[in-house]
């Protein structure tokens, strides 16, 4: 599980029947200070609605994805489980003063 913020979307013209209507994103990982993590962002369904530029938690669990998606031969790895509520102040920000 980690932190991140969605930096695109993807689209798929084939992609396994447990996935039609799902939205797929790009996000990026964040450190605690809100920065990105140097490398390539990561391929995440998405059923929650979040959008670009949003901070998310996403998970890597399988079985926990293939539960959200109501197929257990669904090839889903990693999902959005949770987008960061706008009007929260950032930790280290509220730690500032």
């Amino acid at each position: 599980m980690y932190h991140g913020r969605v930096v695109g979307s993807a689209t798929a013209t084939v992609k396994h029947r447990s996935m039609t209507g799902a939205k797929l994103l790009l996000v990026m990982a964040l450190q605690a200070d809100g920065r990105t993590v140097e490398g390539d962002p990561i391929l995440v369904v998405d059923t929650l609605g979040a959008g670009w530029g949003e901070e998310v938690v996403v998970t890597s669990d399988g079985i926990g994805a293939r539960e959200m998606m109501h197929d257990n031969t669904s090839p889903v790895r990693w999902s959005v489980l949770a987008i960061r509520d706008a009007s929260e102040p950032r930790r280290d920000a509220a730690r500032r003063g």
